[in-house]
Formats: C-alpha cells, structure tokens, sequence
C-alpha cells in the first residue's frame, strides 16, 4: 500500500493507493486518518486510489446549513459545507491529482455520519463526482430531505450508496431516530433519478464495524466484491 501525504489549503490529504496503473478510481474521504488506514488495508487487491482528508471541522465544514447540535457538548452546527466544498473542489481534488499525474477513470465521495451527509450534499452542490457513498450518514439532518426533493444533482451520478446500523434507529433522540426513515426516502429519491442505489442495512449501532461497513461502500462503487 503506498501511502503519500500532501498539505493543501491548510488540510493534510493523504493518499492510499493499491492501484497498479493509471486507469483507476480516485475515492475522497473526510474519515479520521486511522479510520482511513483500516478502510485502505481492507480495500487491498482493488484497483483504486483512496484519498483521506484531514484538518476538518465537522460541525462546520460538513454541515449544509446551520441547526442545533443534537448533544449539549459539542454545540450547534454551523453550516459552512458551501465554503469547504469549494475549497476541497477548486484546490484540494486538483492538488491531489495533479500529484498523481492522471485523471481518474471516475471520482467518487465517501464518508460516515456527516461526511456521508455531505458526500450526499456535494453531488446537489458541484459536477466532479461520479459516484457516492453515505454510510450511517447523518440525512436525518434538519431540512435535509426537503432541500433533495426541491433540487437537483448537478450532474447524474452513477452510482450511489447507503448503508445503516440496523439499531440505529432505536436512539432516544428523535431527530437521531429519524436516520432510517430518511435515508430511505433519499434512496429512493436518488434511484428516481435513474441512478443505480443500493440501501444496505448492517447488523449493530451506529458505531459498529467502521471501517469493514466503509470498505463495503466502496467496494460496491467499484463493483469490486469482498471475499466472502
């Protein structure tokens, strides 16, 4: 697995890849980097370029719009996804790639909780993603499924995923308890759409298996299947 870090716009992206030539996937995440290392050695044997982006405010920078924060020590959320995606499209995606020398064969999103909200959110917001994948994504998010039934992606992606913990419906918190509910109907608000879904349900919480659930996500966007 080779393994290169670049600092670009004040954030660390780091770079995993187990491709073997140019012709290949580029995934980027906004996972923490020990969460993105597990996710990279389990992806071992794809053909795929994994890139994790550090540095990241979540409450902020992963946020589409502000909302009350849903526990009382980590404040409210302030909605600055617009300004970091501009950043992560116009400085860090060609940083990185102009490292790596080639343009991908598809460029895909990923991410968990609010980065998979956001992964969502970055295909209503800009054109570079082909494919998407929102584990345990936070579509609960106060407005969320209204902004996707009035709005468009800006371009059709191919490819999106979504996966949940079987239990995490069962959280005391009523906007939390929603997360099934939501990501339903944004699956099937995308499928509409004529883009190929999947909602995958996993056994457990929303804390169970990260980085095995992740590598699932991905690997279905590659259409590269785990053994068994």
């Amino acid at each position: 697995m080779v393994k290169k870090k670049f600092l670009i716009a004040g954030h660390t992206a780091t770079v995993f890849s187990a491709a073997d030539n140019t012709d290949c996937p580029v995934i980027y995440t906004h996972i923490p980097n020990e969460e993105a290392a597990a996710v990279a050695a389990l992806l071992k044997g794809t053909n795929a370029i994994l890139v994790s982006v550090e540095q990241i405010d979540w409450n902020c920078d992963l946020t589409p719009w502000p909302a009350p924060g849903v526990f009382r020590n980590q404040g409210d959320f302030v909605g600055g996804a617009d300004a970091y995606l501009n950043e992560l499209t116009e400085h860090i995606v060609p940083a990185v790639e102009a490292q790596l020398g080639f343009i991908p064969s598809f460029r895909a999103i990923a991410g968990y909780s609010l980065a998979g909200l956001f992964a969502v959110y970055a295909l209503y917001r800009t054109d570079i993603f082909q494919h998407a994948a929102t584990i345990s994504g936070a579509l609960w998010y106060d407005g969320f499924l209204d902004f996707m039934k009035k709005n468009g992606p800006k371009r059709l992606p191919e490819r999106v995923y979504f996966s949940l913990g079987d239990r995490e419906k069962a959280s005391r918190n009523p906007r939390l308890a929603a997360v099934e509910d939501c990501t339903a109907e944004a699956e099937k608000l995308i499928r509409g759409l004529g883009t190929e879904t999947i909602l995958e349900m996993n056994p457990g919480n929303h804390f169970m298996n990260v980085p095995e659930r992740i590598e699932k996500g991905l690997r279905w966007l590659l259409n590269q299947p785990g053994k068994d």
